[in-house]
């Protein structure tokens, strides 16, 4: 492995110097064990030029095929040695992260205090099984195919609003009264009013400025409108009194799935998965 570590820098260099540079050896120990090398092959890897050496046509082939080779194993090896030890690193889209993950992490460090959690908000996509996160925490569509991937929960949407601002259940059509807040991503609106009946969807008002999910319940606690969101989401909101469901019509526009990498479970549980 020296030899083919020496040649591989030599190649990609077209220099033994700039080689024993990289490695932190000695030119003639690149030297030894290219001329090494070719001996136990019987192949002359490198021409000598009157300025250096260039790669043969043996070389050049050697080379393209070598080097992929050390860099997944390089690859391979840093993969294993950046493995959380004693740390587990989650990965959770934001208003999840924020609203249900937060308010249990002192109960969990309480009881599990050789643990440090290390807990990312994102909506991007994180693929576990190339450890940029120990736990993936994803709300996705119902009904697709996640790979060993287990449920979280699959509550359904309803409407609420702050107590301030409304204070008893209201119809669909009451609804049209207020400002109906919508985050980012969501168009569920729709989809709602039209479970709900009594309303013509063309009297659903267009939705010309959205937020963040995050945002968006805050705008919804401080009386700005009603919001559609998942149950256990503001479940600590309802608990405190600064919101309230308005209506006990809901759907399931998807559910909540955990997937988990080789630190937790002993084997991969599933690589990268969509974002619903």
């Amino acid at each position: 492995m020296n030899a083919i570590r020496a040649f591989e820098a030599a190649g990609r260099h077209q220099s033994f110097s700039k080689a024993a540079e990289e490695l932190g050896v000695s030119h003639s120990s690149i030297s030894r064990h290219v001329r090494g090398l070719e001996d136990r092959l019987n192949v002359q890897l490198f021409r000598d030029l009157p300025r250096g050496i260039a790669l043969s046509q043996d070389g050049a082939a050697y080379l393209a095929q070598v080097s992929p080779a050390l860099d997944a194993i390089a690859i391979a090896t840093e993969g294993l040695a950046e493995t959380p030890q004693g740390t587990v690193t989650v990965n959770a889209e934001p208003l999840f992260a924020t609203k249900w993950l937060v308010p249990r992490l002192g109960s969990f460090g309480a009881d599990h205090p050789e643990i440090d959690i290390r807990l990312e908000a994102s909506r991007h996509l994180a693929d576990v099984a190339r450890y940029e996160a120990d736990l993936a925490i994803r709300f996705v569509p119902p009904g697709g195919q996640y790979p060993d991937s287990e449920l979280i929960s699959d509550a359904k949407l309803h409407p609420y609003a702050a107590p301030v601002l409304i204070s008893k259940a209201l119809s669909a059509r009451e609804m049209l009264r207020y400002p109906l807040l919508r985050d980012r991503t969501s168009d569920s609106w729709n989809t709602w009013f039209a479970q709900a009946g009594g309303v013509d969807l063309a009297d659903v008002p267009e939705f010309t400025w959205r937020m963040s999910s995050v945002l968006a319940v805050e705008a919804a606690v401080a009386g700005q409108g009603i919001l559609l969101v998942s149950d256990e989401v503001v479940a600590g909101e309802v608990a405190a009194g600064r919101l309230l469901r308005v209506s006990d019509i809901g759907f399931r526009e998807g559910v909540i799935i955990w997937c988990a990498a080789k630190a937790l479970s002993g084997a991969r549980r599933c690589g990268s998965f969509a974002i619903g």
